[in-house]
């Protein structure tokens, strides 16, 4: 039996996500279009020709489901059957979702299953958040402290979610003046590319050189009582000493010291920033066994790490990764998904328990 699968970790509610999972004009926003197989009730055609790891359309029919927490529907893509689970699991910080494919008749061709778990993971952990963001948005009671509303977001931010209702809503989002800018950064918000912001280098800082003590010339102390001359006689030719040789002092081997790490905000979103640690060393010797250790915000999750390995927990996210090489530098970038719009860095940083530099 073969099977793929990718996991997620969310800053937004169960409920939200199931929405965006199960409204089939929300799942085009972040994955792929569906739509009704005519004639044929409970079926759905999922437009995934061309995605990643896809031979062409995909067509579901759910097998279970328990909202908001588990799906699981049958997928035909032409001769093969898969069957997808869909798992949320309910967090301190908001949810972890848990995505499953089992291949139940025929098989992946070489290399189709990596492909399409990679498009499962970019999918979740990029262009969904970006949805809920924008779903939570518009949950925000933003005419609080208002007199009385005074724009009109423009439908085309959700030309295909924003539906009218059967009781005659418009699907139209009225909101407080000065939210119009929030709202359209945050749907081009996927789109934009990182703004990348180099950290700054400490100057090198020469080393402290101590002068060295000249020592004072002796003095030649003169006898107050004349001395008799001795007799002339031939004095013998005085032997010159031979030199000592110098002896090259042995180098000593050099020891490598502790590593150094910087932390940067390179990148920031409405809802997120993307973060990178520099971890530097500047012994002369290959440095193993670090691990960097960042404290997010309560309700953020880190995503889309590249130059580590990295788990979550809680706040706190752990990094391991390879050898530095003497006299080189390894960089961990991470994104991070936060419901608060205003915190743009962690809330600490540590290279092996020693705080990192610019926080």
């Amino acid at each position: 039996m073969i099977e793929i699968g990718t996991q997620v970790d969310l800053p937004h509610p169960a409920d939200r996500v199931w929405r965006a999972v199960t409204d089939p004009a929300l799942l085009a926003r972040w994955f792929a279009g569906a739509e009704a197989v005519p004639d044929r009730p409970g079926r759905w055609r999922v437009g995934t020709a061309g995605l990643p790891g896809f031979d062409g359309d995909v067509e579901i029919a759910a097998v279970r489901q328990r909202a908001p927490e588990l799906l699981v529907v049958r997928c035909v893509e032409g001769t093969r059957h898969t069957e997808l689970t869909f798992v949320l699991t309910t967090t301190a910080e908001g949810c972890r979702v848990t995505v499953r494919e089992t291949v139940q008749q025929g098989d992946w061709s070489a290399g189709q299953g990596a492909r399409r778990e990679e498009c499962y993971r970019q999918s979740l952990a990029g262009r969904l958040p970006a949805l809920l963001d924008w779903l939570a948005f518009r949950e925000v009671d933003l005419r609080r402290d208002s007199a009385a509303p005074t724009a009109v977001l423009p439908v085309a931010l959700m030309a295909d979610v924003a539906r009218p209702s059967t009781r005659g809503r418009t699907g139209w989002v009225v909101v407080g003046s000065g939210t119009a800018a929030l709202a359209l950064g945050l749907a081009g918000w996927a789109l934009l590319p990182p703004e990348r912001e180099e950290p700054t280098g400490a100057a090198p800082v020469a080393p402290s050189v101590r002068p060295t003590a000249t020592p004072s010339p002796s003095r030649s102390v003169v006898s107050a009582r004349p001395t008799s001359a001795p007799p002339s006689r031939s004095a013998p030719p005085s032997r010159s000493p031979s030199a000592t040789p110098s002896r090259t002092p042995t180098p000593t081997p050099a020891v490598a010291g502790p590593l150094d790490a910087r932390y940067a905000t390179v990148s920031t979103r409405v809802f997120g920033y993307t973060g990178e640690v520099v971890v530097a060393n500047p012994g002369a010797t290959p440095a193993t066994g670090w691990t960097v250790v960042v404290t997010l915000p309560r309700g953020s999750s880190a995503a889309e790490v590249t130059g580590a390995d990295w788990r979550q927990d809680g706040q706190s996210v752990t990094f391991t990764g390879p050898a530095v090489a003497a006299g080189g530098t390894q960089a961990i970038r991470f994104d991070v998904r936060t419901a608060d719009p205003v915190t743009k860095a962690p809330q600490g940083c540590t290279l092996d328990e020693r705080p990192c530099a610019g926080l």
